[in-house]
C-alpha cells in the first residue's frame, strides 16, 4: 500500500469521526436541555398542586371574591394542560404557549394577592402564610431551573448554529433552533418608584 492510499484512508477515518462527534454533540445538547425542561416541569407541577389549597384557604375569608378565587383556578387548569402539551416537545411553539399560560397564571395570582390585602384576618392565618411562603418558595425553584433551562437551550443553539455543525444538524434531526422560555417577572413589570425632592 502507498502513502499516499494510506494518508487517504486516515483522512477519511478521521472525517467520519469527526461527524460522528458533532451528532454526538448535538444529541447530548439536546439531552441537556430537554432535561432542563423537566426540571421546570417538576417545579410547576408542585405550583400546581399548591394553588388550589392558596384558593380553598382563601375561599373562606373572601366569600364575595368568587370570581377572582375562579379566575386563579382557571388559570392554572390551562397552564396545567399547556404545560402536559409542552412536555411532549419541549421546543417552539409549546414553550412560546407555556410562557402566555404562565403569565396568565402570574396576573391571576398578582390580583389574588391584591384582593388579600383587604383581608387582614387571611393574611394572617397561619394556613395562609405557610401556603404562601411554599409558593414563594416553589417559585425561586421554577426561577433557578428556568435559568437552567435556558442556558442549555442557549448552548445547543449556539453549538448548532456553528460551523460546521449548522450543515449536518437538520440531517441528523435537529432541524431548528430550540425556544427560550421566558415568562414576565412581576417585579421588573412594575413601575420603579419615583423620588422627589
Amino acid at each position: 500500500m502507498e502513502i499516499s492510499s494510506i494518508i487517504f484512508w486516515v483522512v477519511i477515518v478521521g472525517i467520519i469521526f469527526y461527524i460522528v462527534s458533532i451528532y454526538n454533540q448535538l444529541v447530548t445538547l439536546k439531552n441537556r436541555f430537554q432535561n432542563g425542561f423537566s426540571q421546570i416541569e417538576v417545579q410547576l407541577k408542585r405550583r400546581y398542586d399548591l394553588i388550589p389549597n392558596l384558593v380553598e384557604t382563601a375561599r373562606g375569608y373572601m366569600s364575595h371574591e368568587r370570581e377572582t378565587l375562579e379566575a386563579v383556578i382557571s388559570a392554572r387548569n390551562e397552564a396545567m394542560a399547556v404545560l402536559k402539551a409542552a412536555s411532549a416537545d419541549p421546543s417552539g411553539a409549546a414553550i412560546q404557549n407555556l410562557a402566555g399560560a404562565e403569565n396568565a397564571l402570574a396576573g391571576a395570582l398578582g390580583k389574588l394577592n391584591v384582593v388579600m390585602e383587604a383581608y387582614p384576618d387571611l393574611k394572617a392565618s397561619e394556613n395562609m402564610m405557610q401556603l404562601s411562603e411554599e409558593l414563594t418558595s416553589t417559585e425561586n425553584r421554577v426561577s433557578f431551573s428556568r435559568q437552567a433551562f435556558n442556558d442549555a437551550v442557549t448552548e445547543f443553539n449556539t453549538y448548532r448554529q456553528s460551523f460546521p455543525p449548522v450543515f449536518f444538524a437538520a440531517r441528523f434531526g435537529h432541524p431548528k433552533d430550540a425556544t427560550l422560555l421566558e415568562f414576565e417577572d412581576t417585579a421588573q413589570i412594575q413601575a420603579a418608584p419615583k423620588v422627589n425632592f
